[in-house]
């Protein structure tokens, strides 16, 4: 991933599938901004699109508790070039055309597996001239094994137990893997915006980290510090296994 990471904004209220999307969203590398209702959506909208780094996508549940997500839709045709795709439980074809009419780029059905919809995000993206290459899920040097793709974690053949919020970290070090990351991008992309100022949680999930994929944690090979800066996964082993992402606007 490069340090434009593509950017979503996430329209959907129930609570558990936003939180499921956003982790699963940020594992393949997105930057994920949350919203449950209309009026939060719009007012997102409004903060987000003149800024220096505008979204990329839209991605709206039509069933929110203040109002149609249709009307976001329309609010969006109105005021932005922002692809939209559209996610509900209704299938009926009448409001599908209608929607997409309406300027939706793409509309999925709920229940939907999450390989369906990461397609649906691509292909709609390349319709709007944003690049988007296969992303980086495989990591292997010495013993360790991380296969995001599997949510697998291995050292030589045994598998590693990590906490959620550790595999997010590390995955988040996969995705830009030779390159350093931030602190505060750490902390934004897998704590969230109101964590910006607690470094304490990276330097303790980080040590845990080391405890259990490092040989000796106080000589970390894998894990690095850039001090001051934030931290760097040192790059893979040169057997042909590993493909890097690019997420690249054209």
């Amino acid at each position: 991933m490069t340090d434009m990471a593509l950017r979503v904004l996430l329209v959907e209220d129930d609570r558990e599938l936003r939180r499921t999307l956003r982790d699963a969203l940020m594992i393949e590398g997105y930057e994920v901004l949350l919203s449950g209702s209309s009026a939060d959506a719009q007012a997102v909208l409004r903060h987000s699109m003149p800024s220096p780094e505008p979204l990329d996508l839209l991605i709206l549940d039509l069933g929110l508790p203040d109002g149609d997500g249709a009307e976001v839709l329309h609010a969006v045709r109105a005021h932005y070039n922002l692809p939209v795709l559209i996610i509900s439980a209704r299938h009926d074809d009448d409001n599908k055309v209608h929607l997409l009419d309406a300027g939706a780029d793409d509309y999925l059905v709920k229940p939907f597996n999450m390989g369906e919809l990461l397609a649906r995000m691509r292909v709609t993206l390349r319709h709007r001239g944003t690049a988007v290459q296969a992303p980086q899920t495989h990591y292997r040097r010495g013993d360790l094994t991380v296969d995001l793709a599997k949510h697998e974690v291995r050292m030589g053949m045994a598998l590693v137990h990590l906490t959620p919020t550790e595999f997010k970290l590390l995955a988040r070090l996969v995705r830009q893997v030779g390159q350093v990351v931030t602190h505060r991008q750490l902390l934004l992309d897998v704590w969230g915006a109101e964590y910006l100022e607690h470094t304490h949680y990276l330097r303790l999930y980080m040590g845990q980290l080391r405890a259990k994929l490092e040989h000796n944690p106080t000589e970390p090979q894998m894990l690095l510090t850039e001090p001051g800066v934030g931290y760097r996964l040192s790059e893979p082993d040169e057997d042909g296994s590993d493909t890097y992402a690019f997420l690249t606007r054209t």
